[in-house]
């Protein structure tokens, strides 16, 4: 009997150790799709260059520098922060900086129109996908947990039998 109460506190203190919550090192970092739309039809421009600062608030204070790779129409990061503003160098001479906008979710695709003298990103559309490191981590962590449970139901049904047995 003594050995039954040291199994189960033994299994109750690893139950309650076991870490249940994501680790944030296993999400990814976030990405950004940027595809760019020239508000009026006419003579085609192209990206030359770009650059993605992350930043605080609403009137982008202390912007970091994000790497970001561009083709002639679109741009990709692989970071991003919750503020963030975008500045073009396009084949037109100008160089046009956006709005500041808000990074909300893992993956995100933004519309970017060209306007004359500036940029307007606005959110095209938004995704929470999971990694498959952290869809291992889950299920790794869903598996110990039925595991543990199951062990307890086993525990539980031997301690229920020999219970009765010793009461005949």
């Amino acid at each position: 009997m003594l050995n039954f109460k040291k199994i189960l506190m033994l299994i109750l203190i690893l139950l309650i150790l076991l870490p249940f919550g994501k680790v944030s090192a296993d999400a990814p970092p976030p990405s950004m799709d940027f595809e760019f739309y020239p508000q009026t039809s006419g003579a085609t421009i192209t990206i030359l260059s770009a650059t993605l600062y992350g930043c605080e608030g609403p009137d982008c204070q202390n912007p970091m520098q994000i790497p970001i790779s561009c083709g002639d129409s679109n741009c990709h990061a692989n970071a991003g922060y919750s503020s963030n503003r975008l500045e073009v160098h396009f084949s037109d001479g100008k160089t046009r900086r956006s709005n500041v906008f808000q990074s909300t979710s893992a993956h995100t695709v933004y519309k970017v129109t060209i306007r004359p003298d500036d940029l307007l990103v606005e959110t095209q559309s938004t995704s929470g996908y999971q990694s498959a490191a952290g869809l291992l981590n889950l299920f790794t962590v869903i598996c110990i947990g039925l595991a543990c449970i199951l062990v307890l139901a086993i525990l539980l049904i031997i301690f229920l039998i020999r219970r009765s047995r010793k009461q005949k």
